[in-house]
């Protein structure tokens, strides 16, 4: 089986972008462009992978992690002296090289599997992967002879005014034999406008060598897309965003508007789900079957099970069970657990704290650091006061207690099962079990007292 091997460009600094952050650094999608890159490679089964680091390497490094090996290009000095640092890593191979840069995010997998078969079919020792740019300014050109043979590929700013017209263009992926590809980098110099070592003039270094050069065209120009400025940014976002959605709509996920929907890649949703404009769905998240997710939700790295209704709220690195629901206008923050038939209602907002099924905590609550159970009722506007000023205190709540509304339970407490907390009620002390604890002032009416007011004596 034939050697594979692969060369991701991730050493510019990327200047227009106008940012601290490595180019290729810039997310698409909850992902950076690199890693989209990387995740494709990967997938068409490499038996190596080296990425050429330079500015911004550590962060580089640290993002991709062991998933590739590194080389770094400490000078820039053009594409062929950055892919000539790879040698040491990949001299001794055999096989077909594939070179991309990792500001492409768009790039499949199969566009790869289809240019190495391309490649292999020609015998080529050489493959340029091109496709025909409606605007096609700023690309390097691909100049075919009267045969349709490549004669060579000429940088923008080294291009003569006919060859500026061209339209087919260099999408910055290549196919080599690995042994041609390095031994004829040695021969590439830096007599160019630029004063760099392009990769490019290795084509023509074959060429002269008499080895077959190919170039497997492209119907989808979209993929080619190199991101150089924030605005490439925004256009390669809306890109794959729409290819992220059609592809959940394919596996049966109703999304009623595609374009107004935001679905971070790597997310997962169940056939059946529905979700409305105005949401957005990031990081690790998973959705099972049947959910509702409605408009202006946002969720972030959350677990959520089937038959969930999600109303115009906002939930992040929590679990919410099977037929639970939330919302409208309510938060749930880290390491909260919903279980399953839970209700929370509009404005209601729980962080790290369990509660248990068939729960309802209707509106206007916090609940924070504690633990419910079963089948309790929480009124309107309970406070769970979990803080000192310096430390945290957890709550506990037994199955089927009541809580009355505009209670405040200060942590730590018990509230046994069947218990039963009067509205109004500040708790300091532990609820035992069947018991109805009252922790309030006794009302007090005084007689005639409306003739002492300040707007009664305005009046006199």
């Amino acid at each position: 089986m034939t050697t594979k091997n692969a060369i991701i460009m991730a050493a510019g600094k990327g200047t227009r972008m106008k940012s601290k952050l490595a180019k290729v650094l810039h997310q698409v999608c909850g992902k950076s462009m690199v890693d989209h890159v990387l995740t494709q490679v990967e997938a068409t089964h490499m038996n190596n992978i080296v990425t050429i680091v330079g500015h911004g390497a550590d962060d580089v490094e640290r993002a991709l992690g062991a998933r590739t090996k590194y080389a770094a290009q400490t000078e820039q000095l053009g594409t062929g002296h950055a892919v000539l640092q790879a040698e040491p890593l990949l001299k001794d191979a055999d096989g077909m090289t594939l070179i991309v840069s990792g500001d492409t995010p768009l790039f499949r997998a199969e566009t790869f599997e289809e240019l190495f078969e391309y490649h292999q079919a020609k015998g080529a020792a050489g493959t340029i992967l091109t496709s025909d740019a409606p605007d096609p300014q700023g690309y390097g050109r691909v100049v075919r002879n009267h045969l349709g043979i490549v004669e060579k590929i000429v940088e923008q700013k080294d291009a003569g005014e006919e060859e500026r017209k061209i339209h087919e263009i260099n999408t910055g992926v290549y196919c080599f034999d690995n042994q041609k590809l390095f031994a004829a980098l040695h021969q590439v110099t830096n007599d160019n406008a630029q004063g760099e070592y392009y990769l490019t003039d290795v084509i023509q270094i074959m060429k002269d060598q008499g080895d077959v050069v190919a170039a497997y065209r492209m119907a989808d120009f979209d993929e080619s897309m190199g991101v150089n400025t924030r605005s490439a940014l925004a256009t390669a976002t809306k890109v794959m965003q729409r290819r992220i959605n059609e592809q959940h709509m394919e596996d049966g996920v109703s999304i009623i508007d595609p374009d107004a929907t935001y679905i971070d890649a790597g997310v997962k949703i169940g056939a059946d789900t529905i979700i409305e404009p105005g949401v957005v769905i990031k990081g690790k998240t998973t959705i099972g079957e049947d959910c509702f997710i409605g408009a202006h939700s946002e969720i972030h790295d959350m677990v959520i099970e089937d038959r969930v209704r999600v109303t115009a709220s906002f939930l992040e690195d929590s679990i919410m069970h099977q037929d639970s629901n939330i919302g409208p206008y309510s938060h749930l923050r880290p390491q909260a657990e919903i279980g399953e038939h839970v209700h929370l209602g509009n404005f209601v907002e729980v962080k790290k704290a369990q509660i248990g099924a068939r729960t309802k905590v209707g509106h206007l609550t916090y609940v924070g650091d504690a633990t419910l159970g079963k089948d309790i009722n929480v009124g309107c506007g309970v406070v769970f006061i979990n803080y000192d000023g310096v430390n945290k205190h957890h709550t506990n709540v037994g199955d089927s207690a009541f809580i009355g509304s505009n209670s405040n339970i200060i942590a730590p407490v018990e509230v046994a099962d069947h218990s039963f907390i009067a509205a109004g009620s500040t708790i300091t002390d532990d609820v035992n079990f069947h018991d109805m604890a009252i922790a309030r002032a006794r009302q007090t009416n005084k007689p005639d007292y409306w003739k002492k007011l300040p707007h009664e004596k305005e009046n006199m």
